[in-house]
This record gives structure tokens, sequence and C-alpha cells, in this order.
């Protein structure tokens, strides 16, 4: 079938993005669902510095690629031997696909799916197929999902069947957004109740992990980040205190606030000077963690001496150390609850034509998340 991609063919390209347009709509051809494939109706679509670190070249990956990792939509079309999910359902995708059968995914580990990471890695589907061409050249896909398009071919593993009730704005949220953030803070982290945290960098993903340490129990919330407006939305959300990381009295200032240092630290601003922060913020027996994708390049100054002198841990997080599976569900339940707002987290809406002006605001740190709406 034909559709229109936001389709990416080269990285590097000069902001403004408004300019430069490092995203092409067009319209492309989808091949027929395949074993164990779907064929969704994408009708909200997220924009996530993942994308961005791709377009900027932070994280290079194969090209032409049809962009987007954060979206949900409605099954049309069912491959072979799918039984889990049917026509109709309404679905979020996990950028992520768990195999079920690997070491890791046995384990309950789905987020270090040996299968699905190689996929991704490649550009292809769980099953190593790639289903979008143009003018017979096929086109890689997006961490499995390519969902900056009308219509989105993907493993039955990379998809959740969520409430039919649940908007899909809010529901594309949950796939990247909302899974990572509230994730690295309950799975990752293993925030306690009365724990104090730090938050390091507001995008999307670290307003969601003050939404996640809130309903989690935190005692105490501190959100840092460069930008005023972005700290002033944390607050909103719950967080105690925020506090500018770039200030030279940033740390003295946390200390004051936290007798010492956090019980834990998440960080996802993607800047190895925040995750250095984040570090030194935690206090002695405490745990840091991060969920940014800096270059591949970039590298952390750290003395064994700190790990082992004052037993603390710094730990990765992919997926938010997430069962897509079993925590999209419960997250979604914590929002109908009334006890995860996320909603509250989409800044923008916009229009599929419009993606790259999108893209210049998140890289000019001017938006929370942008939602890509298809209204037909």
């Amino acid at each position: 079938m034909k559709t229109r991609a936001a389709v990416l063919h080269q990285m590097y390209l000069e902001r403004p993005y408004t300019t430069s347009k490092p995203l092409k709509i067009e319209e492309v051809e989808l091949d027929a669902p395949g074993s164990n494939e779907v064929l969704v109706k994408i009708k909200a679509a997220g924009l996530c510095h993942s994308d961005l670190s791709v377009i900027d070249g932070n994280r290079p990956r194969p090209l032409p690629m049809a962009l987007g990792h954060e979206a949900a939509g409605e099954v049309i079309a069912l491959g072979d031997g799918v039984k889990q999910l049917k026509i109709g359902d309404h679905v979020v995708f996990a950028f992520l696909p768990s195999c079920g059968s690997c070491s890791y995914c046995k384990t309950g580990r789905a987020a270090l799916c040996e299968p699905g990471a190689a996929a991704n890695g490649k550009g292809t589907l769980l099953g190593g197929h790639r289903r979008i061409r143009k003018n017979n050249e096929y086109i890689h896909h997006h961490l499995g999902v390519s969902g900056f398009a009308e219509h989105a071919i993907s493993s039955a593993d990379s998809l959740v069947k969520i409430d039919p009730n649940i908007p899909f704005d809010i529901a594309a949220l949950f796939g990247c957004a909302v899974l990572t953030g509230v994730g690295a803070v309950v799975n990752t982290a293993q925030l306690k109740f009365g724990d104090s945290i730090l938050v390091v960098g507001l995008g999307g993903v670290g307003l969601s992990a003050i939404l996640g340490a809130k309903a989690a129990g935190a005692s105490k919330i501190i959100a840092a980040d460069i930008l005023p407006e972005k700290r002033e939305v944390a607050l909103a959300l719950g967080a105690h205190h925020a506090i500018d990381a770039s200030d030279k009295g940033a740390l003295e200032q946390l200390y004051e606030l936290t007798d010492g240092g956090v019980d834990i630290s998440v960080e996802f601003a993607g800047a190895i000077s925040a995750l250095d922060f984040a570090f030194h913020a935690t206090r002695r027996g405490g745990t840091t963690v991060t969920a940014a994708l800096p270059h591949p390049d970039a590298r952390l100054q750290l003395s064994p001496v700190t790990l082992v002198g004052q037993e603390k841990s710094l730990k990765g997080s992919y997926l938010g150390s997430c069962v897509p599976s079993r925590d999209i569900p419960a997250y979604i339940e914590l929002y109908t609850s009334g006890r995860l707002e996320v909603d509250k987290l989409i800044s923008h809406k916009l229009k599929l034509e419009h993606i790259n002006e999108g893209f210049e605001r998140l890289a000019a740190g001017e938006a929370l998340r942008q939602i890509v709406v298809f209204d037909k």
C-alpha cells in the first residue's frame, strides 16, 4: 500500500531545521505484513531526543531511515501467525521488540533482548526484514517503529494492546517518554518510599521521571536543568526544588537541600557534564542512573576509589528496564487513576508537514513533548 512517511536521507544538516529540512515527507510503499507482523494506522507520534540524535548525527543509524519511535495507533491488518492482536485493537509501540525467547527475555529483562537490539541496529524489523520501499529501494525502520508516518509495519512483538478509551495523543507518550522516565526510577533505580531523588534533564523523559518519583512516594524530588522554563514546569508537576545544574554553586546548593546528597540521581540530559553532576550529587551508598544517549565517543572520567570507598552504584537504563507488556498497561492505569499526569507533558500538537519545525523547537529547548497527530 502507499502511505506518507518522514524520511531522513542525510545526518549532520545545519540548523535551523526549519531551513535545512532534514526530514522529507515522502510517499512510500509498504509491503504486506509478513509472519508475526502487523499493519498499524498511526494516530499519534511523539518527537523525542532519540530521533533528534539520529538527525544531528549523535547516534548514527543506517540511512535512508523512516524516523519515529514513540507512537500509538490502530491495527488494520495482520500477518500470518499473529495471535495476541486483532484488527481494531489500539496499540502502543515499544521501541525495542521483545522476542520472548532469548535468555534476557526469559528472565524478565526484555530491555536487553538480543535479537531486538540487533534488529534495531540494522534498521530492520525483528524478523530481519524491511517493509518500506521507494522506487524499489528499501528504507530502514527506526527502532522497529518508524512512527512518523500515516501507516507502519511492525513486529507484533513491538506492540502492546491498550484500553481503547485512552486518547491516542496520550497513549503515544507511554511508548518512550513514560516508559523510559518512570521505568528508570522504579525499575532501574528501584526507588523506595521515602527516598530522595535528583532528576537531571527536564525534557519529556525527565519530567516523566518526576511524575514517577512522585507516584512512587519520593520524600524529596529535586529537578535540575539549565533552562528556567523547564524548572518551572518540574515544580508544577511535583518537584520540591529546582536548581540550575550549570551554576557553579549547584552542588553545594543540592547538598544543603539534602544533607549531603540524594539517595538516587537519574540523568536524561545526554551531556557528560550532566552525568558527572548527577553522580557527585548522589550520597554515599546511593545510586546514579543514566538513560541518556550522548555521542558514542563521549567518555565519563570516574575514580574506582569513589565507587568502592563510598559504595556508590552507577547504572544504565534502557527502555526503563521495562517489560513493555507488563509496564505500559500498569503505567496507563496510574494515568487513568489520576496518579500519573502525563497529559501535562504535551506542549505542542502538529501535523506531519510541520515536523522539521518541531525538531527545531526540540533542539532549541523550546518544547516539552510534541505530538504529531494524524486526524484521518
